[in-house]
């Protein structure tokens, strides 16, 4: 089913598959509405592990990671992968 509130989901038949996979709404939405570029491997963005711990730590805050102040590079990047 759909978003119901207010949100436009730009590619309903993924965000249905990705939530069937159990994929949270935010996650499944986020998915869906990115461009075709995300379906590629990496995208456009360089590797985490490019990335300093501060370029890390400033996306995890706005992506809403709980916890960021007390990890390490490597947990930032797992967090990243699996938010």
């Amino acid at each position: 089913m759909p978003a119901s509130n207010g949100r436009r989901i730009k590619n309903e038949r993924q965000y249905e598959a990705l939530r069937r996979e159990g994929m949270s709404k935010e996650k499944a939405a986020r998915i869906a509405n990115s461009g075709r570029d995300a379906s590629v491997k990496g995208g456009k963005q360089s590797a985490y592990e490019t990335w300093t711990k501060k370029d890390l730590y400033d996306k995890a805050k706005e992506v809403g990671i709980d916890g960021r102040s007390r990890m390490d590079k490597s947990e930032l990047i797992d967090a990243l992968r699996n938010h």
